[in-house]
């Protein structure tokens, strides 16, 4: 690490100890942490702006390290890397640092007639030691992202990388103590078992990145507890193509981010659903553009293991579709082509269940009311996007269909912005973050109420006479 970075917090001073191990046990790194809320010196704006400055640093400083580790453990391009795990951390950490002392103000409101006189406003304390337990799929983006709102609102936070990427798990557990302030940071290390652990301390917040089945599971730890979860889950997120959709531009933009981290992103597009008298050519079009973006790349996409290549041969075997574009998956080397296919049967695993890999299903519709109709019969997507741009037809899918955010004429763009709250619905997921959505997620709003000692007026003190009580009726 450089030590030319000016104002390093004290506490990289020190050489900070290896939390996450055999020789730490988490109730003691819990406790360290509770330590350290105690004191009240997450709650200064200034503290707080330094650990996000810090974090900024660890990205710059050793980029080359975490472009390493995520080539080792998802085989991700440096320019990947870049894209998809550090930049938009280093932003989202910019944009907390610019906004924080506004998030941070109270709020006055005002009084009803029943409590004048008086003065009424909230405002933002932090929750205490919070729990990120970061998912495979981007495990640098999707476990800081998160801690970002954590310190911006002023907590001391447990970081879960996922066991799926020991490399970067390492890297982080290596990195945060020694950029941060490593007695209100830590990372833990582990699986399933650490992840219950960490639970079963009865957490003061827990956000998790992930499935919706081990979702399920980390609700039901933290409730045994009463910890608030927020859940970032996934789900089928549905591509509409209206009549009016320029089908070339949809194409490109489509094929770009299906490609992207080989599929596997929860806001990926899943499926698409394309007017019959426009598959033929937007089928072309998307085979073009996959193979115009894989120019002088390996066509073989690498997945994170080998029993996930295994579930994409699976999915690809049994959906009954017609194989229009790539097929190949290689289970023994985790890798598959980035694979299209038309028409699948709708019942089969692959438009059932999330896909999230290299392969695209293409649904022919009738019209927009039977994609609106196909959408609405399924879970709540995550994501909804539709190339239009006809407004009626922009706003019958934004008010017909319930889903956690929605792009038109694009993809994915809603993760970059930091004025918006992101999140799921429903089976996709509780809660939101990024920008002041996180600060708020992990921050509680303390409502606050002040009376003078007077007037004392007697009137709403019993005993409650006819006129007391006909008064009353009028102010409250």
């Amino acid at each position: 690490m450089s030590g030319s970075a000016p104002q390093r917090n004290a506490a990289l001073t020190a050489s900070p100890p290896t939390p996450g191990t055999e020789s730490t046990p988490i109730d003691t790194v819990v406790q360290r942490l509770r330590a350290t809320f105690v004191t009240g010196r997450t709650r200064t704006a200034s503290w707080r702006k330094e650990q996000l400055a810090a974090l900024e640093r660890m990205l710059s400083e050793r980029e080359g390290d975490f472009v390493d580790a995520l080539a080792k453990d998802l085989g991700r391009p440096a320019t990947d890397a870049w894209l998809a795990d550090l930049a938009p951390v280093a932003a989202e950490s910019r944009y907390a640092r610019k906004h924080l002392n506004s998030w941070m103000r109270s709020r006055r409101t005002t009084l009803p007639l029943s409590a004048m006189p008086g003065s009424a406003w909230y405002q933002y304390e932090p929750l205490g030691v919070t729990l990120i337990i970061g998912p495979w799929n981007y495990p640098v983006f999707l476990a800081l992202a998160p801690l970002v709102g954590a310190i911006a609102a002023g907590n001391c936070a447990i970081i879960k990388p996922s066991e799926h990427t020991p490399t970067v798990s390492a890297l982080l557990a290596d990195l945060i103590p020694r950029y941060l302030d490593h007695e209100a940071f830590t990372v833990v290390e582990g699986g399933a078992e650490e992840t219950q652990a960490l639970l079963d301390q009865g957490l003061d917040h827990a956000f998790f990145t992930g499935g919706p089945e081990i979702g399920k599971a980390v609700m039901a730890g933290a409730a045994k507890h009463l910890t608030p979860v927020t859940l970032e889950l996934g789900g089928k997120s549905p591509v509409i193509l209206a009549p009016d959709a320029d089908i070339r531009v949809a194409a490109r933009r489509i094929a770009w981010t299906k490609a992207m981290n080989s599929g596997q992103t929860c806001v990926a597009p899943d499926y698409v659903l394309v007017p019959a008298d426009l598959r033929e050519r937007f089928v072309s079009e998307l085979r073009s553009a996959i193979t115009l973006f894989g120019a002088g790349r390996d066509p073989l996409l690498p997945l994170v293991h080998t029993r996930h290549a295994t579930r994409i041969r699976q999915l690809l075997d049994s959906s009954g579709g017609q194989v229009v574009h790539g097929g190949t998956v290689d289970s023994a080397s985790a890798r598959a082509e980035l694979t299209v296919v038309v028409d699948p049967d709708i019942d089969s695993p692959l438009m059932t269940e999330e896909i999230f890999g290299p392969i695209l299903p293409v649904i022919t519709t009738e019209s927009l009311d039977a994609a609106i109709a196909h959408v609405r019969r399924g879970p709540k997507p995550l994501a909804v996007y539709l190339f239009s741009s006809d407004r009626r037809a922009q706003q019958r899918v934004l008010t017909e269909i319930s889903n956690g955010s929605t792009v038109i004429n694009h993809l994915m763009f809603q993760v970059l912005v930091h004025q918006l709250p992101f999140g799921g619905v429903g089976n996709s997921g509780m809660g939101t973050y990024h920008g002041r959505w996180g600060f708020e997620t992990f921050s509680h709003r303390k409502s606050v109420v002040r009376k003078p000692t007077r007037p004392d007026p007697n009137i709403i003190y019993p005993p409650y006479t006819t006129i007391k009580e006909w008064i009353l009726r009028r102010v409250f």
